[in-house]
């Protein structure tokens, strides 16, 4: 990487990162603060009726799960809610006659929104250890599950954004694709506990994947091979990238 690529990166990434730390109250504490109701309906009321599920307590059940949950609506939202704005305020175009590189542009913004998402994801973290003794069977599982899904999701964001044509369409993939796959993704329960052929059906949520992983990651267990959840983050990385880097390098939905 030349010197002039990487200062490019470096100031698109603290431009990326100044935008959401400037407005923390809106971009850190709203999860903080979700999470935690989360964690007094579901773990502590909910969850001393439920008793346990794969063997650990309910609330250390759903604690991987609401933090992974975190992780992709804020690395989404992140990206999608910052290119966007870069379009409709006009200054992508700067980026454009710009002689820097398209993988430069897509790494600055996908950079911010992992950022974020590890910001939040430690919060959570941090907040959870008031309901519950956090356990970790795997730092490694975790660093690398949280890393890969958050880029996934933050590229997914940008995607988002290069066809968004108002405010109203970053807002549609979040409400009626991301949400549903999350609530369905094994956040609150174990595959084990549907009829086998909704084992099967749910098994075709790529969020199951992710989110059982990062559960091996704490708690040494899952619904699905791990080596499979890595396997399918990483073709999807590939396959999301790729599709940005085509549209960007086109122009979709900027050039006119």
């Amino acid at each position: 990487m030349s010197s002039v690529n990487m200062v490019a990166l470096k100031t698109i990434w603290i431009k990326e990162c100044t935008r959401f730390l400037r407005i923390w109250v809106q971009t850190l504490v709203p999860p903080a603060i979700t999470m935690s109701l989360y964690f007094v309906i579901f773990g502590s009321l909910v969850g001393k009726r439920i008793g346990e599920m794969g063997g650990f307590t309910y609330m250390e059940f759903i604690v991987p799960g609401l933090i992974m949950m975190s992780i992709i609506t804020n690395s989404y939202a992140n990206v999608s809610s910052s290119f966007f704005s870069a379009k409709f305020q006009k200054n992508v175009e700067e980026l454009l006659v710009a002689p820097v590189p398209t993988w430069v542009i897509i790494f600055g913004f996908v950079g911010g929104g992992v950022a974020r998402a590890l910001l939040i994801g430690i919060i959570v973290t941090f907040v959870s250890m008031f309901f519950v003794d956090v356990q970790i069977h795997n730092f490694a599982v975790i660093a690398i599950t949280l890393l890969l899904t958050s880029i996934l999701f933050s590229t997914a964001g940008l995607i988002n954004a290069v066809y968004a044509k108002n405010f109203d369409d970053i807002s549609v993939i979040p409400t009626f694709v991301l949400t549903p796959l999350t609530y369905l993704g094994g956040v609150f329960y174990s595959l084990t506990l549907l009829p086998e052929f909704w084992q099967i059906v749910s098994k075709a949520n790529p969020i199951v994947y992710m989110v059982n992983g990062f559960r091996y990651g704490f708690l040494g267990v899952s619904d699905v091979n791990y080596f499979v959840s890595l396997g399918l983050l990483i073709v999807f990385n590939v396959i999301l990238y790729i599709v940005a880097w085509r549209l960007l390098n086109k122009g979709v939905g900027i050039r006119t």
